[in-house]
């Protein structure tokens, strides 16, 4: 009798968890690893780590009308964002990107041209930067032309001073005109663990500063001995 009543509740169970799988579309795991679609190299996370370039004032770009060449020119953004165009006035660009101000010309030439197709290609235009600050080898204004990380930009930079405290790297990235927040990155602490999982990418626009160690702010209220101090020997017994 005991071993029906657990062969009983042995089938309960299993069927209890294959309608729970049914329900919940569970299936069993595929053997191998899974792979990325084509769509995961357009989502946010491939946005926020290769950003477009957007427009600015100075900038210069070649506008190309397939079917109707006549209108083919090249402009310069305005100081104040705008662009002047041929036959339709002045358009605002500033701070969009190449899609953007093409998705924004076809839009405005429509109203005379039937089903414009144009290009927008950049010609002139403001190099990607970051700047690099405080205890470094060679501060300054330097170009990103490449994937770069924050302990590879320190290194293009010149490297840390002695005077500097690696383990309170801030990298400021503006996320606005009027906020540029900063995060504090431990790069002591990656090269001490060999781990640089944590080093962020930098971005365009981004900006390195290092601070000084606690040893560097002291020195200056440090006594220092007078050159001018004789040594006297002390004899031994």
């Amino acid at each position: 009798m005991r071993w029906i009543l657990i062969a009983v509740a042995v089938v309960s169970l299993a069927s209890v968890v294959a309608a729970s799988q049914e329900n919940t579309g569970a299936t069993a795991p595929v053997n191998g690893p899974a792979t990325a679609s084509a769509s995961d190299n357009q989502g946010p996370w491939f946005s926020q780590r290769h950003p477009r370039y957007e427009i600015r004032p100075a900038d210069v770009f070649d506008i190309t009308f397939e079917y109707t060449p006549e209108f083919n020119q090249t402009v310069t953004v305005q100081s104040d964002g705008y662009v002047a165009m041929r036959s339709i006035g002045e358009i605002y660009v500033n701070g969009k990107t190449v899609p953007e101000v093409t998705e924004t010309l076809s839009a405005s030439y429509e109203k005379i041209l039937n089903h414009p197709k144009i290009s927008v290609v950049l010609k002139d235009f403001e190099k990607p930067y970051f700047v690099a600050d405080g205890q470094i080898g060679h501060p300054g204004k330097y170009e990103l032309r490449d994937d770069m990380t924050v302990s590879q930009a320190i290194a293009v930079a010149g490297g840390f001073l002695p005077s500097a405290k690696h383990s309170q790297v801030v990298l400021y990235r503006r996320v606005s005109d009027k906020w540029m927040p900063g995060t504090v990155i431990d790069v002591k602490k990656m090269e001490k663990s060999h781990d640089l999982t944590e080093d962020a990418h930098l971005q365009p626009g981004d900006m390195l500063f290092v601070p000084k160690n606690g040893l560097s702010k002291a020195m200056p209220f440090l006594p220092i001995p007078s050159a001018n101090v004789s040594m006297i020997p002390i004899a031994r017994p």
